[in-house]
């Protein structure tokens, strides 16, 4: 018996992780991976109503759970960053999920580029460092600035003074690396491709300009990729970009800092053909992970069956195979792929099916086997 967490969220989390759950019920009712889940009120209508982010106990709830399957985060209503930091980040790094994990995968003929190449890219993105621990604030002359970052590694806190004669406001956001979140992050990508049979590691970054972060982190890259005798190849992440459009089909792992691979990965999952099909991983491996489609909320739409349920149940699909039931996870997989090659799909992808439907769909291919 697997214990989940589920947390629907905002917008569309709900219908799409209504969707997965529906998934999850046919893979159950015809193998032997049994589960129950536990329901968390995390998102923004607690949040309006009550100005609570997280509860008490909710983390340690969730510690204790084998998985979580998330929906989406986001609401007009409240300030951008607000439910971003104080939920979505807050958990990745409270549960040490330091590595975000974003296949990008082509699937035809949703490829936009219309070219017949295959291409398997495996983004890992390093999940709780860079430029989105929070570090930021304003300063102006002759006053100070505290920031801080808590993550279970490390108690962080820096401050900043500008002199009263500086007749100027500033604005700041720091990024920080460790060593210890470095070296995990490249042990991780380079286990990760020698499990594919990959010989390299493609590491991407700003190193040209941020020499800071960025050189630390080759350093650091160049000899975990020694320890493991692999090659590693270096991107800028502006030539990556143009490089995922031209000849994607030559990346295999890419390793990437949390900032760029945010943007990347959303790259990617329009590669593949739309953020409706873009799963994602939180992974802590030694603790509990967090699987999610990667697209918002999309509040505008909820309950209207519009929102593409696909990307939700691929998460399901990784969530499998993060449990240990790879067989149950190919189930869900070869249904999707059945799914996606028919054309049973909702109109993002020019198909005639709502968000139900689909999973209706996908569900009965994994009953009939």
């Amino acid at each position: 018996m697997k214990h989940l967490a589920l947390i629907p969220g905002d917008g569309i989390g709900k219908d799409v992780t209504d969707a997965g759950m529906q998934v999850l019920d046919a893979v159950s009712e015809i193998s032997s991976f049994n589960y129950d889940a536990e329901l968390f009120d995390i998102g923004s209508e607690r949040y309006l109503a009550s100005g609570t982010l997280l509860e008490a106990g909710e983390i340690e709830a969730l510690r204790s759970k084998d998985a979580i399957y998330f929906g989406a985060i986001g609401d007009p209503r409240v300030r951008p960053g607000v439910l971003e930091q104080g939920v979505l980040l807050r958990l990745r790094s409270a549960l040490d999920q330091y590595i975000n994990f974003r296949p990008v995968t082509s699937i035809h003929p949703y490829v936009p580029l219309k070219r017949e190449t295959d291409f398997d890219i495996h983004f890992l993105r390093e999940n709780t460092e860079d430029f989105y621990m929070g570090m930021g604030g304003r300063v102006s002359s002759g006053g100070d600035l505290e920031l801080s970052a808590s993550r279970r590694m490390y108690d962080l806190k820096i401050s900043l003074h500008l002199d009263a004669d500086v007749e100027e406001d500033f604005a700041v956001e720091l990024g920080l690396l460790s060593r210890k979140g470095v070296e995990r992050f490249a042990e991780y990508s380079f286990r990760h491709a020698e499990s594919l049979g990959q010989d390299r590691v493609t590491l991407v970054d700003k190193a040209n300009v941020c020499t800071g972060i960025y050189g630390f982190q080759r350093e650091i890259f160049k000899q975990k990729a020694k320890e493991h005798d692999m090659e590693l190849d270096f991107m800028f992440v502006d030539a990556m970009a143009m490089a995922m459009i031209t000849r994607p089909e030559r990346y295999g792992t890419v390793a990437v800092p949390n900032l760029f691979g945010d943007i990347l990965t959303d790259l990617g999952a329009q590669l593949q053909g739309g953020l409706g099909l873009g799963a994602s991983g939180n992974i802590n491996p030694e603790g509990v992970s967090m699987f999610e489609p990667i697209h918002g909320s999309a509040p505008d739409i909820a309950g209207k069956g519009i929102a593409n349920p696909i990307a939700a149940v691929m998460a399901v699909k990784m969530m499998l195979d993060n449990l240990g039931c790879p067989e149950e996870a190919e189930m869900v997989r070869k249904a999707v792929s059945g799914c996606l090659a028919e054309g049973k799909v909702t109109p993002d992808l020019g198909g005639k099916l709502n968000t139900w439907q689909v999973a209706d769909d996908i569900a009965a291919r994994i009953l009939k086997g």
